[in-house]
């Protein structure tokens, strides 16, 4: 029996709705966002559903929350009101969670409402690569929350594998823009330490990765 657990917040890739829409799993939008969830004006679009099982998971509470299923019109009417702060300033929608490649398939149909908005990730990158690579056709950048390059660490924290999130990462070092890819390194608190810190940089500047934040975790027991 495996010793992986289970995530916590799972939901389906995709809802299809009436003549097969899909749906989005809409838990809140936070609007007039700067400098971060990446360039302009951001809309941060929060979404259920994750494949991890964090052990100081941040958003635990508003995981758990019910969430408003939506159509991709009906999330236009939601975030247009902001499109001439998108315009002027190269904004847009960032989308997180949770995992938000859970729901490529929305994204696909919602993408062409809105062709000139920034489309930002925030992920994890644990999925089949198949779903990322359909992403790097959607997203315009990726905020790329990687934890640790350590599998063991990373397997204690997560309750996953690490295998597909460093597929991935090694995909989007080929085929994207390093400008547009965020990675984001904590110092978690019982897990990792500052030797683990800087090996995983190291490690990911090797791949060709430019933009590598690191900061602490800061868990209040």
């Amino acid at each position: 029996m495996s010793d992986m657990k289970e995530p916590i917040f799972h939901s389906p890739q995709s809802d299809k709705g009436g003549a097969g829409v899909p749906r989005y799993p809409l838990l809140g939008l936070s609007r007039h966002r700067m400098e971060i969830d990446g360039e302009g004006v951001t809309t941060l679009v929060v979404g259920k559903g994750c494949p991890l099982s964090c052990a100081y998971c941040i958003n635990k509470s508003v995981l758990r929350q019910d969430q408003t299923w939506v159509t991709p019109e009906e999330l236009y009417e939601k975030t247009r009101v902001d499109d001439l702060y998108f315009q002027a300033t190269g904004g847009g929608l960032c989308f997180g969670g949770g995992e938000s490649l859970l729901h490529l398939d929305f994204y696909e149909a919602f993408r062409p409402l809105c062709p000139d908005w920034r489309f930002t990730a925030e992920t994890c990158l644990n999925l089949p690569p198949e779903d990322v690579a359909r992403a790097a056709a959607v997203f315009d950048a990726f905020i790329i929350d990687v934890k640790t390059l350590d599998p063991a660490i990373y397997k204690r924290y997560t309750g996953r594998e690490q295998g597909p999130l460093v597929e991935n990462l090694k995909y989007l070092a080929d085929v994207f823009d390093p400008a547009r890819l965020h990675l984001r390194v904590p110092l978690i608190p019982d897990y990792n330490d500052k030797a683990d810190l800087e090996k995983t940089k190291t490690a990911l500047e090797e791949m060709g990765f430019l933009k590598i934040e690191r900061f602490p975790y800061v868990v209040r027991k």
